[in-house]
């Protein structure tokens, strides 16, 4: 294929970037051979013209297509070289979060600098047994690669574990030595495998430190070998530890630290057992403060020694070997801060009492004056004298920093002695796993002595890597039978020749170092003389002559010869040494024991492991004597002989690589530099690996998978039956060029390019399919559509003309209907008007004829009126003037008279006064009297005719007076009128006046009034508005109230049905984590007592040795019966026959009272657990009603109560009379002893028996009473509850209309204080109700802490007793319930003592009852005489035929029991009585087994055969417990048995669904329920027990038939794979499928049925198959990144309906199996919905209720497409879904719990099945037992 059908237009190439190292780019035209210039189009919108190299004209790299972008395999890439590599690693990084890769045999890891949750105790569990290349890229799949070849290979191995400082080695070979320590487990009790954890902390603290790339850098390599026994469990380590960085102690760079363990000592300085050391802060000492950043940002120094210290105690470091170790190091501190002075240039001193060194040594225990002396002075020796040499400053400061330097090495030394020593085990090591944790590649600006190492140890790993490739390519090409073919790879072994043959750069250092005046200078000469220009590899700088240039396989390296003398030899004065050895401090001299050791030639090759070991990495300091001189070693030859040592190791086991890559040197969280990582890929030989399978065939595809990927280039008649010759076929014609691919015997082997080359042809081909389906698709949618439309404009044509037609006659229609209607409309018109018209004439003549009629009638009464005013005002006006004038007349003649009278009188007084008037008088008086008597004869006479005049005129007179009396009554009556009239006037005008005045008055009042009534109009409007609006606020705050106080009812009520609920289901998940923790305990103690029981036996095979002619017996069950005696009468069991079967066993007993024991007080805690439950429910039914409680009034609620008390008092009164006479009669019958008293049929006895009916229905219909009360109760609080809410709300209103009605200020005051005396008294009650809530809350949560600490107090003893051995864990669980017993029974000894009697007492009255029955049978039988009894056997042929009355029990000898068992339990084959018998046989065997011997009260008997049933049963299901039929058949007769005696045991609460004769059958004697709790526990274990049966059954098929089988085929193509094949998704033979997982329910559930198991106990196994399949299926999916794509969801859905599918057939949909698949179903769905928008984000969130934030992230994350047409999640979405669930609180836990076993339980299932009609068959070899 040439090169130009690949460089097309839109062929996208990268092309080299100085900032981005690799750009991608866009072809605009084809390419044609011999064009010179490329016309590309960047990504980022610009284009170039691409210039390639008129030498080479090398063509840019081709991209690989999107579908094998972000591979978990570099190999599995088309095209193989760094921009690939590069680009695939990148976006696995950034986009997808994914730090692992492949790359062939190497695991690329790249450090995300931050948490992430993929190494938790799921994540090794889901990785534990997988394949390597089965799951995602990870740390784990290595490890378990290297443990599964350690097992199968029977090989040791290896991890190597590189990469530059930063990288993440430390925490890879972390999590890699955690994986064994996890996965594997320790072999003894001791728990190495935390002691191999725990060493991390110690080395880390001694040889981590912070530097400017790694906050946490090793700073010294090591090899840890993990060894495993024969089983491959840990039993212990050894560590190797390499070329340590001692010029850290005194030297640091800035911003980098010392070893972290001197700033932990420094920060935990002021703890009490650290005031010796007399340390400070870490500024205070030379050695720490140099770099400047003594303190690392989110480390606590403190917690971190606390960790240490812990490490340190638990690898068995004495406390005060620790403070060994903090003395040293605090002694180096205070060494580095000892300071010299000058005395001239060769000479210096230390101030006298120096305090520095005064600490220093007080806490190394040496002498002042000597360390003082030697620090300045040193010895030097010649072949004839001695002398001692003052020393200058500078020197005697190097000579300070280097005793520093070799004290802190032998300290190092020290502690991994002591560290090896810890993990060291006494048993023989069958194998190892190593772990490399190195240094990678380094170069820096200035690099010395300590890079020169590291790289030649990292080339010494290279060509190591190199040939393993080389080697695993070779095995691969002769597996396939492959032509090999020599590829041409890197070979470094000049660069190592260079450095470590003879006269190589170390061999002439050493020789330089032995000589005495060699110096750096002199050596880099003889390095430019040796190697210049004789060695490639070697080169001299042209601006230096004190370095030298390395060529490595990564890249060229500069190194300073300055220093690389003086490190190699490293120097140390002996006289320091020797005080030191003279130290009083014993620790101390034990670090230099090893001095003489060292310099022995013989030591380091008496033990392969020695120098690796204690001191590898760490010079040797030798005496300066002349053996020293001769045999002492350089650091460079240590370091040799180490390498050549590990790498002979490392050649010895089958190594695995891991390379770790620093993205950034900033620490940022996913960033990636594309620079520094192509450096490291360079200098890690991942683009070597990659180089190496380019340079082959790269691309390898099994047969099977070709053809389903590329099925769509063949043709149908292309297609054969063999697979192999269909694909040589297919390929001869698809790629001509023949060396571009090799057929092998089960592969196609592809050159690189070749699959991409493929996969543009298939993706061509589907291109050309869709359009050409989009065509035809698009062509058949228009023409429906046009023939839709063409028919839609045919009916709306016909309905348009047909509505025209119908507007036309309707038009004619209403015109000619309007014309009709106008004709009689203008005749009701015109008619209409004239009515109108004439009804106005007719109305106005009649007014006006009306209102002239009534102005002539006015008119004429006007003018009668006037006539008779005017009479009336005449009369008056004459009347009026004759008064006036007769008045005036009167008054004149009075007035004349008046005057005359007084003339007169006058006269008269004028005459009396003279005497002559007297005479005169006198003198005429005779005269005058005569005179006078004719004169009064003559007025006799007079009077006589006046009298009758007078009588006449008395008579006219009276008559006229009559008429005058009349006329004056008449007169006076008008008078009086007048008077009255007047008076009436006056009084009225009076009034008037009055009344003037009053209105004056009242006017002015009035102003007054009104400017009062204004003001207090004012007033009362300001009083009313305020009142209004204090009436509106007050309304407001009442509703306010009412509202918050029906919303906090509400809220109460709602927040305690929220914490009723929360709290219920917390019980609930509490009690369901109770009883998994019970059953995990039970499981547990099962799994020790197997383990105890083996033990046993080995020990028995071992030490016991039988006698002849004497076997012990089984023990398991005489030890057992004992252990179930309830009495202090122990029986012995005799010695049966059967037991000397099996001489040598010793079965250990079964701690059946121990177990009795645990499982009361668990029963007791559960049983407390539901009385809460109990309350809580009682209290949730509180709460509903607490609001009609608030508004009862307390009349009502305490007539309710007095009545209810009453009536309770009325019940408690009436069942104390009954139980008196029930006593009373009872007592009447005990006393009389008669046989026909109390025998049935007596008088006695019936009235006996009609007194108990007649109390039993009293008793009935009392509690009817009483529920008939509550009812009515509840009825009538509810009855007042609307009441009292519609009193509520029409408050308000009468409120307004009371302050309407209201005109006084202080009654608005007071209607003002009552409201808010109301609303405080509300709120009061509304506080009293809310903190009587609170405290039942808090009196609840009380109960529920105090329950759940009694729970973890159980659980911890429980724990604590299973941590230890067998005999002392029975030993302490039986001290702890010996004294918990022993308190009870002092409370419970006056219960069980009332008890026993009333037992006593009632068999007592049982056994006479028996024995009267008896008596009155014997007596019926004695009435027949005995010669009907000999007659009736002789005529049989006329006696009919009786069925013996069986009692539903069997009757068996003691001695038999042990054969009973045998043949019903420990032979038993459960698929002949599953086929032939009745479910639950066995069961309903040894249950009537069990009655007979509760029939004859024996206890020992009932306790034998328990025992024996659950040890036999626990012994079969140990020899066949993988068996599914006999685990699931012993369940299944394990629960009928435990249902059987809880149906029979007598107890009214599992007597409901009984018959009579059931019931007559019912255990009399012995009370079981102990039995039936361990019963229910040794059921728990066999359920635990089928489903890890099942899960192992299981567990094979479900990735294979759930995920990889294509249940569509089709729907999803293979994607090419890399060198970590995959497991094949295709149906090959012997693969599993969906169908192999139905089939397997099936017989699952066929066989559960026949063994006749509970169908709810079906149910729950069928939830935890259920539970287990989608569990590890959505685990493999979160941890495989090939399956999460949208054909994948499509097949995981349909899987997913057959599953139901299969529910449905089986009525199993309500068993809450569907349930446990939601995850997965969510996961599916997840995979095939929308992933762009905002409102997909939405829909998912929604969606995935089940799923975990983490969960769904990553799937998002892992989403790959398939084929081209499908498209990533962009980062962004993934982004938007992480915000929008950050709220959501839900587990970080990634993977969901495949182990977990969801709590069980048994619920009473009773049977029908008659006990008596149960027929034993003669198959199970039970004749010695016989039916009662």
């Amino acid at each position: 294929m040439a090169a130009s059908e690949l460089y097309t237009k839109f062929a996208r190439v990268w092309i080299p970037d100085p900032e981005e190292v690799w750009k991608s780019a866009e072809l605009l035209k084809d390419y044609k051979p011999g064009d010179k210039v490329l016309l590309l189009h960047l990504e980022e919108g610009k284009d170039l013209e691409y210039h390639l190299d008129p030498k080479t004209k090398e063509l840019p790299h081709l991209r690989n297509p999107d579908i094998l972008v972000g591979e978990n395999d570099l190999t599995a890439l088309s095209y193989l070289h760094e921009p690939a590599v590069l680009h695939n690693l990148r976006v696995r990084f950034i986009d997808s979060k994914l730090i692992y890769t492949y790359c062939g045999i190497v695991l690329v890891a790249i450090n995300p600098y931050e948490q992430l949750p993929i190494y938790g105790e799921d994540i090794i569990n889901a990785y534990s047994g997988q394949n390597m290349g089965d799951m995602d890229p990870h740390i784990f799949a290595v490890a378990e690669e290297a443990y599964k070849q350690m097992a199968r290979d029977e090989r040791n191995q290896s991890i190597i574990v590189s990469g530059e400082s930063g990288a993440g080695k430390t925490v890879s070979a972390k999590y890699a030595m955690r994986y064994f320590a996890t996965v594997s487990g320790s072999a003894s009790e001791a728990n190495v495998e935390e002691k191999v954890l725990a060493s991390n902390p110690i080395m880390e603290s001694i040889g981590n430190a912070k530097t400017t790339r790694n906050d946490n850098s090793s700073r010294f390599g090591k090899y840890i070998e993990i060894g495993f026994d024969k089983r491959y469990r840990i039993i212990g380590a050894n560590m190797r530890t390499y070329l340590l960085e001692k010029s850290r102690v005194v030297f640091q760079a800035e911003e980098e630290r010392n070893y972290h363990i001197f700033y932990q000592l420094c920060a935990s300085a002021k703890l009490p057992e650290f005031k010796m050391l007399r340390l400070g802060n870490a500024d205070n000492f030379n050695y720490t403060k140099q770099g400047g950043s003594p303190v690392i940002e989110g480390v606590d120094d403190a917690k971190e020694m606390a960790h240490t210290r812990q490490a340190c105690t638990l690898l068995g470091i004495s406390e005060s070997h620790q403070m060994g170790i903090f003395r040293i190091l605090a002694g180096i501190l205070h060494l580095g801060n000892v300071g010299f002075t000058s005395r001239d240039a060769d000479s210096c001193t230390i101030p006298p009492k120096h305090e520095p060194l005064c600490i220093f040594c007080d806490l190394m225990g040496v002498d002042y004056e000597e360390m003082c002396h030697w620090l300045c002075h040193r010895k030097l020796a010649t072949a004839t004298e001695t002398y001692i040499k003052p020393i200058s400053k500078l020197q005697a400061t190097n000579a300070r920093d280097a005793l520093a330097k070799h004290i802190y090495a032998k300290l190092f030394n020290w502690i991994v002695d002591n560290v090896n020593q810890a993990l060291h085990s006494a048993v023989k090591q069958h194998s190892f796993i190593g772990v490399l944790d190195i240094y990678g590649f380094e170069t820096f600006e200035i690099n010395s002595f300590e890079q020169f190492c590291i790289n030649y140890a990292n080339e010494k790993l290279q060509q190591q890597f190199n040939m393993h490739v080389f080697k695993l390519e070779q095995e691969e090409y002769m597996k396939e039978q492959i032509p090999w073919t020599l590829i041409d790879f890197y070979d470094n072994q000049p660069c190592i020749n260079l450095i470590e043959s003879k006269l190589g750069i170390l061999d002439l250092l050493d020789e330089e170092c032995k000589m005495p005046k060699g110096t750096d200078d002199t050596w880099a000469q003889k390095l430019y003389n040796t190697h210049l220009n004789k060695c490639a590899l070697f080169e001299k700088p042209r601006l230096s002559n004190k370095a030298f240039i390395i060529q490595h396989f990564a890249d060229k390296v500069e190194y300073q010869c300055e220093g690389f003398l003086e490190k190699n030899k490293d120097t140390v004065f002996e006289e320091q040494i020797k005080v030191l050895k003279s130290s009083k401090f014993k620790m101390l001299p034990e670090l230099f024991q090893d001095d003489e050791k060292a310099i022995s030639p013989t030591s380091a090759t008496s033990s392969g492991r020695t120098p690796l070991t204690r001191t590898p990495a760490k010079p040797t300091k030798g005496r300066p004597g002349q053996m020293a001189k001769e045999h002492k070693k350089t650091v460079g030859h240590q370091f040799r002989n180490s390498l050549h040592l590990l790498m002979e190791t490392l050649n010895a086991t089958t190594p695995h690589y891991v390379r770790c890559i620093k993205p950034n040197d900033f620490k940022f969280p996913f960033t990636f530099d594309e620079k520094r990582a192509v450096q490291q890929l360079r200098a890690c030989g991942v683009l070597e690996t990659i180089r190496i399978s380019a340079a082959g065939f790269p691309s390898r595809w099994t047969y099977q998978e070709f053809f389903s990927r590329y099925r769509v280039l063949m043709k149908q008649k292309d297609v054969l039956s063999d697979r192999k010759q269909t694909c040589k076929n297919v390929l001869e014609k698809l790629i001509l060029d023949k060396d571009k691919y090799q057929f092998g015997k089960t592969k196609i082997f592809f050159r690189a390019g070749q699959v991409a080359y493929l996969e543009k042809l298939r993706a061509d081909k589907l291109r050309a399919a869709c359009i050409r389906i989009q065509k035809t698709i698009r062509g058949w949618l228009l023409r429906k559509k046009y023939l839709r439309m063409r028919k839609a404009a045919i009916t709306v044509q016909r309905y348009v003309r047909g509505y025209q037609a119908r507007c036309y006659a309707k038009f004619l229609r209403r015109t000619k209907a309007a014309t009709i209607v106008q004709k009689y409309w203008r005749m009701y018109v015109v008619r209409r008007r004239y009515k109108i018209r004439r009804a106005a004439t007719i109305v106005l003549q009649s007014y006006l004829r009306g209102f002239l009629a009534r102005n002539r009638y006015s008119k004429i009464l006007r003018e009668h009126k006037a006539v008779i005013i005017q009479k009336r005002v005449r009369g008056w006006l004459a009347r009026t003037h004759y008064k006036r004038s007769m008045h005036a007349i009167i008054y004149l003649q009075c007035c004349f008279r008046r005057m005359m009278a007084k003339r007169e009188l006058k006269k008269l007084k004028i005459e009396a006064r003279s005497v002559e008037r007297y005479k005169k008088l006198h003198i005429g008086m005779e005269n005058k009297i005569m005179q006078l008597q004719r004169k009064v004869d003559e007025q006799n006479k007079d009077y006589k005719c006046l009298v009758e005049k007078l009588t006449n005129l008395e008579g006219i007179y009276n008559s006229e007076t009559e008429k005058l009396r009349s006329d004056l009554e008449r007169l006076q009556l008008s008078e009086e009128e007048a008077k009255v009239a007047t008076g009436r006037v006056l009084s009225l005008q009076e009034e008037i006046a009055k009344l003037r005045k009053d209105l004056e008055q009242t006017r002015s009042e009035k102003k007054c009034i009104e400017e009062h009534a204004d003001r207090y109009k004012q007033e009362t409007e300001q009083l009313v508005s305020n009142l209004k609006e204090e009436n509106t606020l007050l309304k407001q705050e009442k509703e306010a109230l009412n509202h918050r106080i029906v919303q906090q009812a509400k809220e109460m009520t709602e927040t305690m049905e929220k914490k009723l609920v929360e709290e219920t289901k917390q019980l609930e998940l509490d009690l369901n984590d109770e009883r998994l923790r019970y059953q995990n305990l039970l499981n547990e103690f099962s799994r020790l007592e197997e383990r105890y029981d083996d033990l046993k036996e080995e020990m028995t095979l071992m030490v016991h040795v039988p006698k002849p002619g004497h076997k012990r017996t089984d023990s398991t069950h005489s030890s057992n019966e004992s252990e179930y005696i309830f009495s202090s009468e122990i029986a012995e069991m005799e010695d049966i026959p059967s037991r000397t079967e099996e001489p040598s066993e010793k079965k250990v007993p079964l701690d059946m009272s121990l177990f009795l024991k645990l499982q009361k007080r668990v029963t007791e805690l559960e049983q407390e657990k539901q009385v809460m439950q109990d309350e809580l429910d009682r209290k949730e039914e509180q709460v509903l009603r607490s609001k009609a409680k608030e508004e009862e009034r307390p009349q009502i609620r305490g007539a309710e109560l007095e009545y209810e008390s009453l009536k309770r008092q009325e019940l408690e009164s009436e069942n104390k009379k009954l139980k008196n006479e029930l006593n009373e009669l009872r007592k009447a019958l005990s006393e009389k002893s008669a046989p026909e008293v109390t025998a049935p049929g007596a008088p006695a006895y019936r009235v006996l028996m009609e007194q108990l009916t007649s109390v039993s229905e009293e008793l009935d219909v009392r509690k009817e009473e009483v529920l008939i009360l509550r009812s009515q109760l509840v009825s009538q609080k509810e009855a007042i509850q609307p009441k009292d809410d519609k009193n509520t709300m029409t408050d308000s209103t009468i409120l307004l209309e009371d302050v309407q009605k209201m005109k006084d200020k202080g009654e608005i005051a007071q209607a003002y204080i009552g409201l808010k005396e109301t609303n405080r008294l509300l709120e009061s009650q509304l506080q009293s109700q809310k903190r009587s809530h609170e405290n039942e809350a808090e009196a609840l949560r009380g109960e529920i802490q105090s329950l759940k600490e009694e729970n973890n107090r159980q659980q911890q003893l429980l724990a604590q007793n299973l941590q230890l051995p067998p005999e002392a864990r029975i030993e302490a669980s039986l001290q702890h319930e010996i004294t918990r017993l022993t308190n009870e029974n002092l409370d419970l000894m006056e219960q069980l003592e009332k008890q026993d009697k009333t037992v006593r007492k009632l068999k007592k009255q049982l056994k006479v009852f028996a024995k009267k029955i008896g008596e009155l049978e014997v007596g019926q039988m004695e009435n027949i005489s005995p010669g009907q009894i000999i007659d009736e056997p002789i005529r049989p042929v006329n006696i009919p035929r009786k069925e013996k009355d069986f009692q539903g029990m069997l009757e068996y000898k003691k001695e038999d029991e042990q054969k009973l068992v045998k043949n019903l339990i420990l032979e038993l084959k459960p698929r002949g009585v599953a086929v032939n018998l009745i479910p639950g046989l066995p069961a309903y065997i040894l249950f009537m087994c069990v009655r007979h011997a509760d029939y004859l009260n024996d206890d020992q008997k009932v306790r034998s055969l328990l025992t024996s049933t659950i040890n036999s049963i626990k012994k079969v299901l140990k020899k066949r417990g993988d068996d599914f039929e006999t685990v699931s058949f012993w369940l299944s007769n394990t629960c009928r048995f435990l249902h059987c005696l809880k149906q029979y045991s007598g107890e009214e609460g599992f007597m409901k669904h009984n018959t009579s004769r059931q019931n007559e059958h019912c255990l009399t004697n012995f009370d079981l329920a102990e039995y039936r709790q361990v019963l229910s526990d040794l059921a728990i274990q066999i359920y635990q027990q089928l489903v890890r049966v099942l899960e192992n059954i299981l567990q094979p098929m479900i990735v294979s038939g759930m995920l990889e089988h294509e249940t569509i085929q089709g729907v999803s193509g293979v994607k090419p794979t890399g060198l970590r094949k995959r497991t094949s998704s295709i149906a090959d033979e012997g693969t599993y499928t969906l169908d192999s997982i139905l089939r397997q329910l099936n017989s699952f559930h066929s066989v559960m049925c026949q063994h006749g198991m509970d169908p709810e106990l079906i149910k729950q196994v069928v939830k935890q198959m259920f539970y287990i399949i989608g569990a590890i299926t959505l685990n493999n999916l979160l941890l495989r990144k090939d399956m999460c794509s949208w054909s994948k969801g499509m097949q995981i859905r349909y899987n997913v309906s057959q599953l139901e599918e299969w529910l449905r057939d089986k009525n199993l949909m309500n068993s809450g199996a569907k349930e446990t698949l939601e995850p997965l179903i969510q996961a599916a769905q997840l995979l095939q919905v929308k992933k762009k928008t905002d409102d997909d984000a939405e829909a998912i969130c929604s969606m995935c209720n089940a799923l975990t934030t983490a969960q769904i992230v990553k799937v998002l994350n892992l989403y790959t497409p398939v084929n081209e047409f499908e498209e990533r999640v962009s980062v962004s979405f993934i982004r938007t879904i992480q915000m929008r669930l950050r709220d959501r609180k839900d587990s970080p836990q990634l993977l969901m719990d495949a182990k977990h076993i969801f709590p069980v339980t048994f619920p009473f299932n009773p049977s029908s099945l008659a006990l008596e009609t149960i027929q034993i068959p003669a198959s199970l070899g039970l004749g010695f037992i016989s039916r009662v």
